[in-house]
C-alpha cells in the first residue's frame, strides 16, 4: 500500500530582526536558514495494516503525512502510495485515499452536515444507492444520524470529528491517513472513535496510518508502530515490543495485611508507597519471582499485581535514547 524510500523534506525560511530597522536590513540582506523536517525516511506498509506513526512534536510526522497525501513535494527520495506517486496527484490516486487532520476541518461550518456530505458525494461521483447505504452505515456506527440536519458549527467537537470521519469514508477509500483525530475530545468521544476505527479496519481491511499523542488511541487500535525523531526513523516493529527494547521491566504492586514499614519498600529500586498498606516497585522481568518470594517471607501479602511498564514510558525513553 505504501512504499517510502529515502524520503526527505527540507524547508527554507529566513531570519527576521526585530523592529523597523531589522525589517529594512532584511530587504537587502536576508539570512536564509534550512530546516530538515524529514531525513532519508524509508518504510513499507501492507494492505489492511493499522499502523501508529509516532514522534514528538516537530519530529516530521505531519510533513511525512502531507507528502504521502500529495500535499507537499519532497526535497529528495521517492514514495508510492497505492502504486501512485502522491505528488503527481493523479485523479485515481485522489479517489483512493482520505486524510483527516484533527486540527483542520474539511467540513463547511455554515452548512448542515447532510449538505456537506452530499457535496462530497458529488465530488467523488458516488451513485445514489452506494451513497445512501454508506451514509446510513457510518452514521449508525458513529451514532450521529440524528445530527445530519444540524449546522456543522453547532456540533460539539466530538460530533464534528465523527462527521469528519463520515465525510472521509463516504467513497470507501483504500487508505485513511489520520493526524491527531482525537485532539481535544472528551473521554467518551475518544473511546467511540477508537472502537469505530478498530471495527472499520477489521471489517473493510482499510489501511490506516494514525498519528496521535493519545496513547489509548494507539494501544486500542494498532499492532505496529513506526516512530521517528528529528525527521529520522528510530523504530519500526510491533507496538508491544517498544518496552522490551529498553530492558523489559515489570511493575509489582503489593497490598499487605498489616501496615508496611519504610524499610520494607525502600529496599527495592524505584519503589513507591501508595498508602499505609500498599507499595509498588519495578524489577527486571527475569527477577520478578525472586523479588516476590523475598517479600512474602517478610510480610503477609493480601493482594499482588504484576503489570507491564506503561507504553508511554517506553515511547518516551525511545525518543530520549534516539534524540539527535
Amino acid at each position: 500500500m505504501i512504499k517510502v524510500h529515502e524520503l526527505s523534506k527540507t524547508y527554507e525560511y529566513y531570519e527576521k530582526k526585530l523592529g523597523i530597522k531589522g525589517s529594512m536590513k532584511n530587504i537587502f540582506n536576508r539570512k536564509k536558514l534550512l530546516k530538515k523536517a524529514v531525513k532519508s525516511l524509508s518504510f513499507e506498509i501492507d494492505n489492511g495494516e493499522f499502523v501508529a506513526f509516532l514522534g514528538p512534536n516537530g519530529s516530521g510526522k505531519t510533513t511525512t503525512m502531507k507528502m504521502l497525501s500529495g500535499i507537499l513535494y519532497p526535497s529528495s527520495g521517492n514514495a508510492t502510495v497505492m502504486g501512485y506517486i502522491p505528488w503527481e496527484r493523479k485523479r485515481a490516486f485522489k479517489l483512493g485515499f482520505s486524510i483527516v487532520m484533527g486540527q483542520k476541518s474539511q467540513l463547511w461550518t455554515d452548512l448542515p452536515a447532510n449538505e456537506v456530505l452530499y457535496f462530497n458525494k458529488c465530488i467523488y461521483e458516488i451513485n445514489d444507492k452506494a451513497y445512501n447505504d454508506t451514509l446510513n452505515e457510518l452514521t449508525e456506527l458513529l451514532d450521529v444520524k440524528h445530527l445530519l440536519e444540524i449546522q456543522v458549527r453547532r456540533l460539539s467537537l466530538g460530533e464534528r470529528m465523527k462527521m469528519e470521519l463520515v465525510a472521509a469514508l463516504l467513497h470507501k477509500p483504500s487508505l485513511l491517513l489520520l493526524d491527531e483525530p482525537s485532539i481535544g475530545l472528551d473521554l467518551v468521544s475518544q473511546i467511540k472513535i477508537q472502537e469505530f476505527l478498530r471495527y472499520y479496519n477489521e471489517i473493510n481491511r482499510t489501511t490506516i496510518l494514525l498519528t496521535s499523542h493519545n496513547i489509548k488511541d494507539i494501544e486500542t487500535t494498532c499492532q505496529r508502530a513506526i516512530a521517528i525523531n528529528d525527521g529520522s526513523l528510530i523504530y519500526d516493529g510491533e507496538l508491544s515490543r517498544i518496552n522490551s527494547i529498553n530492558e523489559e521491566h515489570k511493575i509489582v504492586r503489593i497490598k499487605a495485611a498489616s501496615v508496611i514499614t519504610e524499610g520494607l519498600y525502600t529496599r527495592y529500586e524505584n519503589s513507591k508507597k501508595i498508602n499505609d498498606y500498599s507499595f509498588e516497585f519495578r524489577v527486571p522481568k527475569i527477577d520478578v519471582k525472586t523479588a516476590i518470594d523475598s517479600i512474602m517471607k517478610l510480610v503477609e501479602v493480601e493482594d499482588l499485581n504484576i503489570e507491564d511498564i506503561p507504553l508511554e514510558e517506553g515511547i518516551k525513553k525511545l525518543y530520549e535514547v534516539n534524540h539527535h
